[in-house]
């Protein structure tokens, strides 16, 4: 609806003019199971399951202009009844489906509307999820951005803070969860008033979750004691996989860090978390109920880095306590100043409280990734960006605003130091409590602490996009020794700014024993085109210049001749970890800006990546493999370099250490590699239990992932994948097999497949993504072809008719990125150029592609130059 898509300046207007003071707002979800004797399309379990429940809000709030007018949010099928100030508004004239006009207001104002809101099935809203194992039927809410509209009218933007009065009515048996303490009365769930927080933050989680408690206490430094109630809950049907004991411990061990270093106590009371299930994001910081995707309860085996990964979204979330929701960004331009902060404050104290010590290797090999690769985009922005409306906001949760935006932050403590960093995050948080603020009110605390001005530094690094690229320059004297060591910096003519880098340079030779090791280290400000780094000279000259050593800025790191042909050589006898993963992460940049051929980062990920010591990073090279084998080779050399990298994950698999992490991850690389016939053999041996190898367990997981690609390839039909789901015929094994008869090579399941994604609404948001997945396959771009042309003529169409979330699934996930031909390239330039005036988001999506595929074809040119 036109109304839905609320613009800066409307909020800026209705911020200018109301001031909230509270919220009651009383749900009934007791037609989530179909009861309550309502009946279908009322709320009641017709075909398709229950579709509305009831919703009534009373909002209390002034106006600075008494006889003005404005208007509340409400995303509902119908409006019962509008009650402004004791006087009852027609339905019919003053809501529009998005919009509830208010006029003629008071000072002092009472709202109260009676609505039927909608379950949902996109994981926008109120999500409504029947679990096909037992028939237990689970609810919850997510907002982010601008969702609690779909559940309860309100005032949809972040700095209209107020404190909410949740009640709830379910069905019996189940239990219900929100953002305060909750207690049942009289059939009716009724929760303590929170604190003044944001719309998008408010929660509600139902059903008969599997629920368990701890507590963790705390002596604070003025004697008080402080008693947090922690939860944590998961359907029914996953609660024999759920190690909650080692989420308290995570979430301990977070809130512990937190508390030495922000000296300011948890403020929301209880500490929640919810698994739950078909969840659009990674996890949402939900004051006191904070909601994850259940995919972190493992099912199966998994390595090291899956934990790392849940610890790290586990203190992400924590962080947001005081980033975020505390004290929040007035509006999403600012969104950084929950999620840079978040992400980089994760990633502090995975490393600084929990046993995941070398968290900082996986930030630079697996964030930054994310944040060059955004970087690089033609939707690039600043971190602090221009979000104009809703739509914007939407797609601004992206690498820039967390990873570019993280680093920025780690770049800013080796700028001004830890200790004034956490000072001025402290004096932030006490200053701006349960507020709103801007990028100044936090350089304003920085500049009190640190004694720096910065405003310069805010304007290069958070003002300006684009990533720079530093090159070591040696220059050695005639004794052999380094006579001047330089670092040279370059910046896209597209964004051509140099900014002020705190860079760590080390020098790297091999020793007796042929370890690559650092000998030499210095540390320097690198402003403008060329810095000297005067306190090398002298050194012995090196075979490797690493020059942001210990990952200290945001850069591409670049190398010289000497230590391009030494990384050829010797990568693999580099041995410290977080430089061989800043030298992965660096190739694999040469390699999408077409400087280094896909062939040969593939060779060096098969020579050196069996000697990778950092599970992290021995996926993420897997990762990249796959997708320089798949983009960025020559088409000419796809079927050599698929077989070399079956081949080669082959060998890794049966070398590996029986049961180890190695092998497990060599094991899931191998099945998304096979292209042979003794590649599938194998994997169906290893499926049947004929052959086995040794200390590789085969668990339920494992075997989807054996799975897909024989179906693939035409080896795995739907009985033999009907037969898979009755072994595991659970919410996980449905989207599993979804995903499976989807990538089978057919034109007839492409067609079918299509139709369901892009012409009907049948499927959920999670089964959305698993039919994208499974259509999409490397192996079949033949049987793809047909879909370039139908993908431009429809999406427009799409972008119209279905959720913003459902949309960007279909607009990402469908371009044909796999029909990679100037052709496709010129498609995707017509379609640009004939839709100037299509939402600015969608054409954000298709320009983005566009440029992935163009860099896609200049990588497989820069291949097909070594063949």
């Amino acid at each position: 609806m036109p109304g839905e898509n609320l613009t800066r300046d409307e909020a800026r207007e209705r911020a200018a003019l109301l001031s909230v003071d509270g919220y009651e707002v009383s749900l009934d979800l007791r037609t989530a199971t179909g009861a309550n004797g309502t009946t279908a399309g009322e709320g009641g379990a017709g075909a398709e399951g229950p579709h509305t429940f009831r919703s009534v809000t009373t909002i209390r709030f002034r106006c600075t202009e008494p006889g003005a007018s404005s208007f509340a949010d409400l995303i509902a099928p119908a409006v019962t009844a509008v009650s402004l100030n004791g006087r009852d508004l027609d339905p019919g004239e003053v809501f529009d489906g998005s919009r509830l006009l208010l006029e003629d207001l008071a000072a002092d104002n009472e709202l109260i509307v009676d609505a039927r809101c909608a379950y949902s099935r996109t994981g926008e809203g109120m999500h409504r999820f029947v679990d096909p194992e037992d028939g237990e039927v689970y609810l919850y809410t997510q907002y982010e951005p601008a969702d609690a509209r779909r559940v309860f009218a309100n005032f949809e933007q972040p700095d209209l803070k107020a404190p909410y009065r949740f009640e709830v009515r379910a069905p019996e048996g189940w239990t219900v969860w929100s953002n305060g303490a909750g207690e049942l009365t009289d059939g009716v769930w009724r929760f303590a008033e929170t604190k003044p927080i944001s719309t998008y933050i408010t929660c509600v989680v139902a059903g008969p979750y599997h629920y368990v408690t701890d507590t963790y206490e705390r002596e604070l430094p003025d004697g008080t004691r402080l008693e947090i109630p922690l939860g944590a809950m998961c359907r029914k049907a996953l609660a024999p996989h759920f190690d909650a004991d080692d989420v308290f411990l995570v979430t301990k061990q977070g809130l512990d860090f937190f508390h030495d270093h922000v000296d300011y106590p948890y403020p929301f009371g209880k500490y929640d978390q919810a698994f739950v299930p078909e969840y659009n994001l990674g996890a949402m910081e939900n004051p006191g109920l904070v909601t994850f995707r259940e995919e972190f309860i493992f099912r199966g085996k998994v390595t090291q880095a899956s934990y790392e990964g849940r610890a790290n979204v586990i203190l992400h979330e924590m962080a947001h306590m005081w980033f975020g929701d505390l004290v929040t960004m007035e509006w999403w331009d600012d969104l950084w100043l929950k999620e840079s902060f978040a992400d980089f404050m994760g990633a502090f104290s995975l490393v600084g409280a929990t046993r995941f010590t070398d968290g900082w290797i996986t930030f630079a090999n697996r964030r930054k990734a994310w944040a060059y690769r955004a970087d690089q985009l033609p939707s690039t922005h600043p971190v602090t960006a221009d979000i104009r409306d809703l739509q914007d906001a939407k797609l601004n949760f992206d690498g820039i605003t967390y990873a570019k935006g993280a680093s920025v932050l780690k770049q800013l403590v080796a700028y001004v130091g830890q200790d004034a960093f956490l000072e001025g995050s402290r004096r932030y948080f006490k200053r701006h409590a349960y507020g709103n603020t801007r990028l100044g009110d936090l350089l304003s605390v920085l500049e009190e602490t640190s004694g720096r001005d910065m405003t310069a530094w805010s304007r290069s690094w958070l003002q300006t996009a684009g990533v720079n690229s530093l090159t070591p320059q040696v220059l050695l004297g005639t004794d052999g020794r380094v006579g001047e060591l330089a670092v040279l910096q370059e910046a896209p003519e597209s964004h051509p700014e140099l900014r002020p880098h705190r860079v760590a340079v080390g020098l790297y030779r091999r020793t007796a024993e042929g370890a690559l090791e650092r000998y030499a280290r210095a540390e320097a400000d690198v402003d403008g085109p060329r810095t000297v780094v005067a306190e090398l000279a002298g050194a012995e000259a090196p075979e490797l210049v690493l020059v942001n050593d210990d990952d200290l800025t945001y850069c591409k790191i670049r190398f010289d001749e000497t230590s391009l042909a030494t990384l050829r050589e010797h990568l693999g006898a580099l041995t410290d970890p977080l430089a061989r993963a800043l030298c992965w992460s660096a190739l694999w940049n040469l390699t999408r800006d077409a400087l280094l051929p896909a062939r040969e980062f593939v060779d060096l990920v098969l020579r050196f990546g069996g000697r990778e010591s950092d599970i992290g990073v021995l996926q993420m090279l897997h990762a990249w493999a796959e997708s320089a084998l798949v983009h960025y080779a020559a088409p000419a050399w796809r079927e050599t370099g698929g077989r070399l990298l079956a081949e080669g994950a082959r060998r890794e698999l049966e070398a590996a250490g029986p049961g180890s992490e190695q092998q497990l991850a060599w094991a899931r690389f191998f099945a998304r590699s096979a292209v042979a016939p003794g590649d599938f053999r194998l994997l169906q041996e290893l499926l049947s239990g004929t052959v086995t190898v040794d200390g590789l367990e085969i668990d339920q997981e494992l075997r989807w992932v054996f799975l897909e690609p024989l179906a693939a390839h035409g080896l795995a039909d739907e009985k033999a994948l009907a037969g898979e789901l009755a072994r595991d015929d659970t919410a996980s094994g449905r989207r599993h097999q979804v995903r499976c008869l989807a990538a089978r090579p057919s034109a007839e399941v492409k067609a079918r497949d299509w139709a369901r994604l892009v012409e009907s609404e049948e499927l959920s948001n999670a089964l959305v993504e698993a039919t994208i997945a499974g259509f999409v396959q490397p192996s079949q771009r033949e049987l793809l072809a047909p879909y370039a042309e139908k993908y431009f003529a429809v999406i427009e169409r799409v972008w119209e008719e279905r959720s913003i979330q459902i949309a960007m699934h279909v607009v990402r996930g469908l371009f044909p990125e796999l029909l990679d031909s100037p052709g496709t390239l010129d498609a995707a330039d017509a379609w640009l150029a004939a839709h100037e005036d299509a939402p600015p988001a969608l054409r954000r999506l298709v320009l983005e592609a566009r440029d992935d595929l163009a860099r896609a074809l200049r990588g497989q040119a820069c291949d097909a130059t070594t063949g």
